[in-house]
């Protein structure tokens, strides 16, 4: 009985009425919906609809109608701002009740806050701050003096920020960052922005004031017309609005000191930074205030909300600018919350005052390890792009070093031979070029910066060439040298050394960040540690050699020995880098060998890839150092050949773990005034003592026990692995 009233009800349900679309003079449109089901009913899944005019290309460049995700114009209920205004999307003023007009203005600032930090990490501006109607149209907003000044100073500010990134260009890895997509990011009397919101600041502040006395309460509010109705709320809703507006100042000065030419207004913006961050604590302080005068309850949880009161904002709408904007990407995002806002910007913030606290008098070595240093911290595209423009400027270090003085300073060329005219040399040129893209890509985010190191070790190993050819040939020519002749010798033979340990930092710095990007398996580490180890003994032999030639004490530019670059303990010379670099060479080779031992004798958990062999996953991993023949005759023939045979018992006569504790505790002191290097040398430390421990556990316990297995992990240093001793 009620299966036949069931299909009763099915059946007699009438279908809606088509409206016909009118043909035009070249098109006759007809109905399909009849086929298209017919042709659903009989395809099966997996199966595909093929005609001479419609194929698999022509199905993967189609537009799909219908769909929320895939077609902007479904999801859109407005079809222009002028339509929403006029259906009281963005009404001014907010309302006719001037605590909810307070209220609901914060919201919209709140809001506009979540967009910008959603913006930041990479979606595009016409769908995240302006998808605010009132940026659309800030001529309306004229007489809401709170809302205008702020709207102008966001406008303001994003118009700084897409400048600093398109002249870094480190936005080339998030495209629609510096998209406007026509969007009016130029208002008239923009450049006045700061004047008006000091103008609204020193207003709320008065009233504030006001608030505080109570004895000159009614004198003052004779004189001054109240944010709101409520007199009781008036203190809470004036400091709710001061730290929002006084952020606002204080994050655009920092933005405007820090475009200052040649860092000089660094100092100034640290200001600024220690009161934007001081204004964020108190916007978060004021969230309980605005929570507790929310009429009603809220849907969701309040993490989740991009207000600190919890409320929808008024005034905004995501979806208006897929119609507006054709190459805006029609998906709907999801805007940061409020709370993940503020910590966005703490720590752009944070980000900031690390670049602005770095010395303009650095070393280029020092450079490259301030910008290395700085990227573990993982900042956002902004900070990057500040750090880039600081860095290099018109072509220069800092905007005021020539390239070349900072390439022969590197290079410790005496100071008599730096002003010679060898910089004119076209390999010269070439090479400071070659500097300052390695500036540029060392300040982008870490999957790009690998690419590029990877592609420009070629360029650096073709320059190295081009000079050492131009060297051999004028020293070839000529037996008798003039003086002018003897100083481009030497310039140029200093130079040689260091072009070359730079390459082979360059290399470093490629494996290493393969580690952070997680493209290695643990079954690859032996490979990778044994590449590391090969690059940092080439590092340590050019570093020993440009202090050689620098000295004048060695002219011969032939390799070390092995011994000699590895028992640094007798030798007290020995520069605290030196053996820095030593303490990381002897955990390179302690692990390869004892990855080697544990591979060889089976006791490593391993995950064998079922696609490729060792040798295809090590020519995937370093094709680009083999293009570059870095190191020389680095193979992968070679590196099986010097693992093949690396047992446990061999690994108990010589521990390079120990080693690496013992020049550890004999740097220390060094670096005593240095907390980044102390903190390294900790790590360090930690890493080579308790593989020690481990490697003397698997040593007496491994034929005891053949259950012990040995996994890997980075619980101590982020690309030096601890090893895991457990039962299987």
């Amino acid at each position: 009985m009620a299966g036949t009233i069931a299909e009763e009800a099915t059946v007699d349900l009438p279908l809606p009425e088509r409206t016909p679309i009118p043909s035009g003079d070249h098109s006759v449109w007809a109905d399909v919906s009849p086929l298209l089901d017919a042709a659903c009913q009989d395809l099966q899944d997996g199966m595909l609809i093929h005609g001479d005019n419609f194929n698999l290309f022509a199905a993967m460049s189609a537009l799909e109608i219908m769909d929320p995700k895939m077609d902007s114009g479904i999801v859109c209920k407005y079809y222009s701002v002028d339509e929403a205004i006029e259906d009281g999307a963005a009404p001014v003023p907010i309302s006719s009740d001037r605590t909810v007009d307070v209220q609901c203005t914060i919201d919209i600032m709140d809001h506009l806050l979540a967009c910008e930090a959603t913006w930041h990490k990479g979606h595009s501006l016409a769908q995240t701050v302006f998808s605010c109607i009132y940026l659309l149209r800030p001529d309306r907003t004229s007489s809401h003096a709170l809302l205008h000044s702020y709207c102008r100073v966001v406008r303001a500010t994003c118009k700084t920020v897409v400048s600093v990134v398109s002249d870094a260009r480190t936005h080339e890895e998030e495209d629609l960052f510096t998209m406007s997509y026509g969007l009016a990011l130029h208002g008239d009397g923009d450049d006045k922005c700061l004047s008006m919101l000091n103008a609204v600041e020193e207003t709320v502040n008065r009233q504030l004031r006001a608030c505080k006395a109570p004895s000159l309460k009614r004198r003052v509010l004779e004189d001054f017309v109240p944010l709101q109705n409520n007199l009781e709320l008036e203190e809470g809703y004036c400091k709710a609005l001061l730290c929002r507006l006084r952020f606002r100042k204080h994050f655009y000065h920092v933005l405007t000191c820090m475009k200052r030419p040649q860092g000089r207004g660094l100092e100034l913006a640290r200001k600024h930074i220690a009161s934007c961050i001081s204004e964020l604590e108190c916007i978060l302080n004021s969230s309980e205030f605005l929570r507790s005068r929310t009429v009603g309850t809220h849907e969701g949880s309040i993490e989740d909300k991009t207000t600190a009161s919890g409320c929808q904002p008024i005034g905004f709408d995501a979806s208006l600018n897929c119609r507006l904007s054709a190459p805006t990407p029609p998906r709907s995002i999801k805007i940061l919350s409020w709370k993940k806002a503020i910590e966005y910007f703490m720590k752009l913030l944070h980000d900031l005052d690390v670049i602005c606290s770095c010395p303009l008098d650095l070393s280029l070595e020092s450079v490259l390890h301030f910008v290395a240093e700085f990227q573990k911290s993982l900042p956002d595209l902004v900070a990057r792009a500040h750090l880039q423009r600081l860095l290099v400027e018109d072509g220069k270090l800092y905007g005021r070093d020539p390239v070349f003085g900072v390439i022969t300073r590197a290079a410790a060329v005496p100071d008599a031979t730096r002003i010679h005219d060898v910089q004119k040399h076209e390999s010269i040129v070439h090479l400071g070029q070659l500097v300052i893209n390695l500036l540029k890509i060392l300040c982008t985010n870490s999957a790009w910066q690998r690419r590029k190191l990877g592609k420009i070790l070629q360029d650096w190993r073709v320059v190295y060439i081009q000079l050492e050819m131009a060297f051999r040939k004028e020293s070839g020519e000529n037996t008798n040298f003039s003086n002018d002749e003897n100083v481009c010798r030497n310039v140029v033979q200093h130079i040689l050394v260091w072009v070359e340990e730079q390459t082979y930092w360059i290399a470093s710095r490629f494996l290493i960040l393969g580690f952070e990007l997680e493209l290695y398996s643990h079954s690859e580490f032996c490979m990778v540690y044994w590449y590391i180890y090969v690059v940092l003994i080439k590092i340590l032999e050019k570093k020993s050699l440009k202090m050689a030639v620098s000295n004048d004490s060695g002219k011969r530019r032939g390799k070390k020995k092995r011994d000699s670059v590895k028992d640094v303990a007798r030798d007290i010379r020995i520069p605290p880098a030196i053996l820095f670099l030593q303490c990381q060479i002897c955990l390179a080779e302690g692990l390869t060998t004892m990855l080697a031992a544990l591979r060889n004798e089976h006791m490593m958990v391993q995950s064998p890839s079922p696609f490729n062999t060792e040798h295809e996953r090590f020519i995937q991993h370093f094709e680009l150092l083999q293009k570059a023949c870095i190191p020389d005759q680095s193979s992968y023939p070679l590196f099986k050949d010097s693992t093949i045979q690396t047992r446990l018992s061999n690994l108990v006569r010589y521990d390079h773990f120990k080693d690496a504790q013992k020049i550890v505790k004999e740097v220390k002191s060094s670096f005593s005034n240095n907390p980044e290097k102390s903190a390294e040398l900790r790590r360090l430390e930690q890493v080579a003592e308790h593989n020690s421990i481990a490697l003397n556990i698997i040593s007496r316990a491994a034929a005891l026990d053949p259950s012990l297995k040995v996994s890997f992990e980075f619980n101590h240093h982020p690309y030096f692995a601890t090893a895991v001793v457990k039962r299987s």
